[in-house]
């Protein structure tokens, strides 16, 4: 009899629907666990990285069901955002549709795999429903102070026509459609997170089931430091500009100063290109750059010297060039910098370009001081040399002496700064939460008052040229002002997506129609236990949802500073790739393998295999699971998803690996259909414990390839073991073990074997600790210290009985030669040493 994953998987996802399995009780006694994994974005069919993701997450919400736990487990769609606006541009389709009919396919495919989601709290954050009260938070935010509006320079992606954050822009390019991003100054909306700085950066000290690496991530980007700001005199005034004000977090290095540069929109720099051509088309050059700290590392560092002169704080004959440069922006610091090429790779690198001077004033030693700068800066801490009155000193300590005297001489104060920046959230685009906002002549920027939310995208749009549907629509932004009743415009940028998942968490814990949440039913699931998704969202969104948390709490909605408590971060599947003769890329579908050479299907051309590589519908190098699914099982597919790798680690898709998971399934389905017998073997009792043991363990610490090979060699131990009682117990064990990784084939073969009910409400088997230790031990024989046989012996073998059992052994008596031995020591349960 073979088992038949496409008819059980129906019948037991029909019947978990029926009797609305997963659906959370918040008021239930039991012990809470929140388990959740990061929402996907509706884009089309779900890929086996959604797959893997989602069956980690899976295990471990029917494991703590099993273990007695009231589990909320929910499902949503992350559903806002650019690729909608594009397909409808591609597809001649409302960004709307195709999202619901993405959505529609998703869920279905989710539900194919019959993972125990509560799907009757399913979201989409391109509902009103969810949006609307997403602008009554935002309000909150507004009417407390954490939001507000200022020009400011801007990424912008010239196709997509919208703003990026710094984030979005990958080397010099959008995210999504890949083009050069250029600089753009437009008014926007921030959110106030530089105001929690110092919390997120304190918070990270308390999340410990969090990975090291996102941690340290995020306190880079924080970036908090103790530096100082001070003023360079300028030789000579331009108009009103008589200084150039700068920060840095290297003060003990000033002696090493060769040059000042000032950022393109420095009013400084202004001020020289209203009577320079020349400084003003570079100026206009500087504006075709992105503003990422990504863009400003690795772009070619350029400047333009304006001909004046900066006076160095300490010397006032020493006059240092002014430049300005492509490298420094205004929104960071003050806008200006003042280089030292020896000791930032960054100034050296436009120091070599522009033949400035570079001088060594940090050093090892002391003795070190005539050591001349290499091929790149020398960053590293040590002492002050060639740097006067610091010389001799630590970092440290030279830090502050500068940071002292300057403070003395009142041009300079020592501050903490912090890397991050305020979020800005205005996006110009239409598929996205609208601003709640109203702009009024008179009255300025007013609150769209609350009963009118949620303000509703409108549906009759066009997206026949580029830009922002909602500043062509003729009637949807025309309103009159809430305050004095003049014709007046809605705001027609909508939130950055980033917004739309910074809170989603919440409102799956609680979802009454008039607010967002309810305080109180919230914080009976808050913070999420186990959060599982890409370790590529270290930073925009798991601090946008940190941020956030932390905001709603110092406004009083709700009590908690974190928001995840437990974090993973799983590998991705990848798979190799293909390449036809004329270089576009090949699906694996296309290809076909004959001993090493690969051809396409469709011609027999020749095909080059290359890199395994993240699956990604670019290279093509995708498995649809519908397929895979159709053919092995839900199971099957579970199985191999969790058995091939450590779940932080990549995992390589290949055929061998799920057809090799079909034959578990069939190997478990015959077990369960076994004879039963009669009598103990207390050998199979020992490995089933053990099993219990080595599984429990590894689900809890989030190893599930580790649960999967401990039950693998409980199998193995029952194919060989003859029937009994204690086999048939073991079997029953075996189906429970396996239910929250292979759930189809527990129900089915639960109830081949008599059961009752769903296997997933059954308790979680405990093991036995007695059962674990071992009633034999294997003990060394030595002879003057050298090994000559073994002996196994029961546990706790007398002393005495030992070394009779070993001085009967034939190999001793042989090494005896008749003599009594002089000398035996025993060491109960380990060895015995014969001197002879």
């Amino acid at each position: 009899m073979r088992f038949d994953p496409g008819k059980a998987d129906r019948h037991w996802q029909q019947r978990w629907d029926e009797a609305r399995l997963f659906e959370a009780d918040s008021d239930s006694d039991k012990p809470k666990a929140y388990v959740l994994e990061m929402f996907p974005y509706p884009s089309g069919r779900i890929h086996m990285g959604h797959v893997r993701n989602y069956t980690m997450g899976d295990v471990l919400a029917r494991y703590r069901r099993m273990t007695g736990c009231e589990v909320l487990h929910p499902m949503g769609w992350d559903a806002f955002g650019m690729p909608a606006e594009n397909a409808a541009m591609e597809r001649k389709v409302h960004p709307g549709e195709w999202t619901w009919e993405n959505i529609r396919t998703m869920r279905e495919q989710l539900k194919g795999i019959g993972f125990a989601f509560d799907w009757s709290r399913e979201l989409a954050t391109c509902n009103p429903d969810y949006y609307g009260h997403e602008q009554a938070i935002f309000l909150d935010l507004l009417d407390a102070g954490l939001v507000f509006r200022k020009e400011s320079e801007v990424n912008w992606d010239p196709v997509d026509m919208t703003v990026l954050a710094n984030e979005q822009v990958i080397d010099g390019k959008g995210w999504r459609s890949g083009a050069e991003v250029e600089r753009k100054k437009l008014s926007q909306w921030f959110l106030k997170i530089t105001q929690f700085a110092d919390e997120l950066l304190e918070g990270l000290d308390s999340l410990d089931k969090w990975p090291d690496k996102v941690r340290l991530m995020q306190e880079n980007w924080i970036g908090k430091s103790v530096g100082l700001q001070f003023r360079f005199a300028l030789a000579d005034a331009v108009g009103d500009q008589t200084d150039v004000e700068v920060f840095t977090t290297r003060p003990d290095t000033i002696f090493g100063s060769s040059f000042i540069a000032v950022a393109a929109d420095h009013p400084l720099a202004q001020a020289v290109a209203a009577d320079d051509a020349d400084a003003q088309a570079f100026i206009d050059k500087c504006k075709a750059g992105g503003t990422s700290a990504a863009d400003i590392e690795t772009a070619e560092k350029q400047g333009y010297d304006t001909g004046l002169k900066a006076v160095h704080p300490f010397d006032p004959d020493w006059h240092l060039p002014v430049y300005i440069a492509n490298f420094v922006l205004m929104d960071y610091g003050t806008g200006a910098v003042f280089g030292v090429p020896g000791h930032d790779q960054r100034d050296f690198e436009f120091a070599t370009k522009y033949d400035l001077p570079s001088k060594r004033v940090v050093a090892r030693l002391l003795e070190e001081a005539d050591a001349p700068i290499g091929k790149e800066a020398d960053t590293e801490a040590g002492v002050a040399v060639n740097s006067r009155f610091l010389d001799g000193m630590d970092t440290e300590a030279a830090k502050a002496e500068v940071i002292k005297r300057a403070e003395a001489g009142k041009w300079g104060e020592g501050q903490t700064v912090f890397r991050l920046r305020d979020w800005g959230v205005s996006r110009q685009r239409y598929w996205g939460t609208p601003i709640p906002i109203i702009h009024c002549d008179a009255c300025g920027a007013v609150p769209v008052p609350r009963d009118q939310l949620p303000i509703i995208l409108p549906d009759d749009v066009s997206f026949d040229i580029p830009g922002n549907p909602l500043d062509r629509h003729p009637t949807w932004g025309k309103v009159d002002c809430p305050e004095c009743g003049s014709p007046a415009r809605r705001e027609t940028d909508t939130l950055d997506t980033f917004v739309d998942s910074s809170w989603y968490f919440i409102r799956f814990a609680s979802q009454p129609k008039d607010k967002p949440f309810d305080k109180a039913e919230a914080e009976k699931w808050l913070p999420v236990g186990q959060y599982i998704g890409g370790v590529e969202h270290a930073i925009l969104h798991l601090l946008y949802a940190r941020f956030i948390t932390r905001a709603l709490q110092y406004i009083g909605k709700v009590d908690i500073a974190e928001p995840f408590a437990g974090l993973f971060t799983q590998g991705m599947v990848t798979h190799e790739t293909y390449q036809a003769a004329d270089g576009s890329w090949l699906s694996p579908g296309e290809v076909t393998r004959s001993g090493d050479d690969w051809t396409r299907v469709d011609n027999g051309e020749r095909v080059t295999p290359g890199r395994v590589e993240k699956m990604s519908k670019s290279k093509k190098n995708t498995v649809d699971p519908t397929p895979i699914l159709d053919k092995y099982g839900a199971d099957a597919v579970r199985w191999f998803m969790l058995s091939d790798s450590p779940p932080e680690r990549d995992l390589e898709w290949s055929e061998g690996g799920i057809e090799g998971a079909g034959r578990f399934v069939q190997r478990v389905w015959r077990l369960a259909h076994a004879e039963k017998g009669k009598g103990e073997d207390k050998s199979v009792l020992q490995k089933m414990h053990r099993t219990i043991a080595a599984v429990t363990e590894a689900i809890e610490g989030l190893q599930f390839n580790k649960a999967v090979a401990a039950v693998y060699e409980l199998v193995n131990t029952l194919e060989k073991a003859d029937g009994s009682a204690s086999r048939d117990e073991a079997i029953d064990t075996l189906i429970k073990l396996i239910a929250p990784m292979a759930p189809h084939l527990a129900e089915e073969a639960a109830a081949a074997r008599g059961g009752e009910g769903f296997i997933a409400d059954a308790a979680w088997p405990t093991h036995d600790p007695t059962m674990l230790v071992d009633d034999e031990v294997t003990m060394v024989v030595q002879v003057n210290g050298k090994l000559r046989d073994k002996i196994q012996v029961a546990r706790g073998l007398p002393k005495d009985e030992a070394e009779a059992m070993a001085l009967a052994l034939d190999k001793i008596q042989s090494q005896l030669d008749g003599n009594p031995p002089r000398k035996v020591i025993v060491v109960p349960d380990r060895l015995v040493n014969i001197v002879a």
